[in-house]
C-alpha cells in the first residue's frame, strides 16, 4: 500500500483532531509513510470541506473563484485549502480538473475551467503551483483529457471519438502546457475513458500503452507518477502498470490485484525492474514532498 484515499464520509461528523488521529493511525500502521490523498477540487467535488468545522466554509468551484476573483483569488483559495489540509495530515489532493469542457454536453461540468483550452491551462498551472506551495502534492486529472465524454466513466465504458490531432488542440494543452513549464508535477492520473481513434481499440487509457507510455511519458516527457483512476481488481491491475502506470488507484479488490501483480512478476509478464521504475518514482515524490527523509 503505498497510500490511502479519503472520502467524505472520513471526514463527516470529525473535529480536525479526530480526523488528524484516524490518519496517524494509518501512518503508524505503514512500514513506509503513506500518501494520504482526498478529492478537494471545489465545487460538486469536496470531502473534507463538506463538513464546517474543518473548513469555515464548502469550498467553490474554481471556475466561481476565477469569476468572482480572477487569479489572485484561485492563488488565495489553493494555498489556503493546502494548509489546511495538510493541517489535517492529508498530502495529497487530487486536483486540479486540467479537463477543458466540451460545452453544456459534457459530464465534466463545472470541475473544469472552461471550454477555452489555452484559458485553462493558463488557470490549471496557477492552480497546480499554489497547491504546491501551500505543501500539498496536486494531481492533474484527467489524461488525455475528459472534457469531451457525456457518460461518467465511473458508470461503465465511456468513450471519446477524437482523433489523436483534436485531442492535442484541445485536451492536451493544459498537460502539455504544464508538464513542459513545471516539469516537476508530481502526480497525473489517467482516465478510465477509451479513445479509439487514438489507440485502435476500446482499450480505456489507463490500461493503454499508447496513451500512458507513447503520449504521456515519450511524447510529452513525463517523468513523475501515473496513476490510475477508480479500479476494478483482477488482471487490470498488471495491464494498467503493463501500459506504464505506477500506482493503481483504490482497486475493488486489493488483495486481489497485489496477487496479480506478484504473480505477473512470478511468470515474467510484469519485470522486476518494471516495478522497480515505478516504485523509485513514487518514493522520489515522497522523498520531495518530505512525506519520508
Amino acid at each position: 500500500v503505498g497510500g490511502y484515499l479519503l472520502f467524505g464520509r472520513d471526514f463527516k461528523d470529525k473535529t480536525a483532531q479526530q480526523v488528524r488521529d484516524d490518519i496517524q493511525s494509518y501512518q503508524d500502521a505503514s512500514g513506509i509513510p503513506l500518501l494520504i490523498g482526498t478529492d478537494e477540487e471545489g465545487g460538486t467535488v469536496v470531502r473534507a470541506s463538506s463538513n464546517p468545522d474543518l473548513f469555515p466554509q464548502r469550498e467553490p468551484a474554481p471556475q466561481t473563484l476565477f469569476a468572482q476573483g480572477g487569479m489572485d483569488l484561485i492563488l488565495q483559495d489553493a494555498r489556503q485549502k493546502s494548509m489546511t489540509l495538510l493541517d489535517l495530515g492529508v498530502n495529497v489532493n487530487f486536483a486540479p480538473v486540467a479537463d477543458v469542457s466540451a460545452g453544456a454536453s459534457s459530464v465534466i461540468g463545472s470541475r473544469s475551467f472552461g471550454t477555452d483550452a489555452q484559458l485553462c491551462a493558463s488557470l490549471v498551472g496557477v492552480m497546480t503551483g499554489s497547491i504546491q506551495t501551500g505543501g500539498i502534492i496536486p494531481c492533474l486529472k484527467h489524461f488525455p483529457g475528459y472534457g469531451s465524454a457525456t457518460v461518467d466513466d465511473h458508470n461503465g465504458t465511456s468513450i471519446v471519438e477524437k482523433t489523436l490531432s483534436e485531442l492535442e488542440g484541445c485536451d492536451l494543452v493544459p498537460f502539455q502546457s504544464i508538464i513542459a513549464s513545471e516539469g516537476s508535477v508530481p502526480f497525473v492520473m489517467v482516465s478510465h475513458l477509451s479513445y479509439p481513434n487514438v489507440t485502435g481499440s476500446d482499450t480505456p487509457a489507463d490500461l493503454s500503452a499508447s496513451i500512458v507510455t507513447d503520449i504521456l511519458r515519450d511524447k510529452l516527457d513525463y517523468q513523475n507518477v501515473i496513476i490510475t483512476d477508480h479500479y476494478s481488481a483482477g488482471d487490470a491491475a498488471v495491464k494498467a502498470l503493463a501500459a506504464g502506470c505506477d500506482m493503481i488507484l483504490m482497486p475493488s479488490d486489493l488483495q486481489a490485484a497485489f496477487d496479480a501483480v506478484k504473480a505477473a512478476v512470478a511468470d515474467g509478464t510484469l519485470s522486476q525492474a518494471r516495478i522497480d521504475e515505478s516504485v523509485l518514482r513514487i518514493l522520489t515524490v515522497k522523498a520531495e514532498y518530505g512525506i519520508i527523509s
